[in-house]
């Protein structure tokens, strides 16, 4: 018989058998946070929620920022009339709650889809307790 046919079959290569989870538990039954941390599902937990959370962020602070600059160095265009009493810096400014309530439901449908599948991942490594 051939090698390959008398090998014993590893766990996780190509059988059926899934992959032997490994131990997150240190010897009292304590979570090792820091094998946790360094495990493939944590990490891209990780990137999961910064892949929208710093982009969001930095869209907010730069429109929040034009909007300070703009109120502090281009008081003209903003004290322009939109319609009635409303100008373009009232505008703006309303408009920051706007974008925060907006970024704020976007974050929870990404988060729902996206990022709770791979907290449960997380999770899952530890249930063993």
């Amino acid at each position: 018989m051939t090698k390959s046919l008398s090998a014993r079959p590893r766990p996780g290569f190509a059988t059926f058998e899934p992959e032997p989870r490994r131990d997150y538990l240190d010897a009292d039954g304590e979570i090792d946070f820091v094998a946790l941390q360094a495990s493939p599902d944590f990490q891209r937990l990780r990137r999961r929620a910064v892949r929208f959370a710093l982009p969001a962020t930095v869209l907010f602070l730069v429109w929040y920022l034009t909007y300070v600059l703009l109120s502090a160095y281009a008081p003209g265009f903003m004290s322009q009339p939109v319609f009635g009493a409303v100008n373009v810096g009232l505008l703006f400014g309303m408009l920051q709650f706007v974008s925060t309530v907006v970024i704020t439901l976007l974050y929870g449908r990404y988060a729902k889809r996206r990022v709770d599948p791979e907290v449960d991942a997380v999770r899952a490594l530890v249930d063993q307790r």
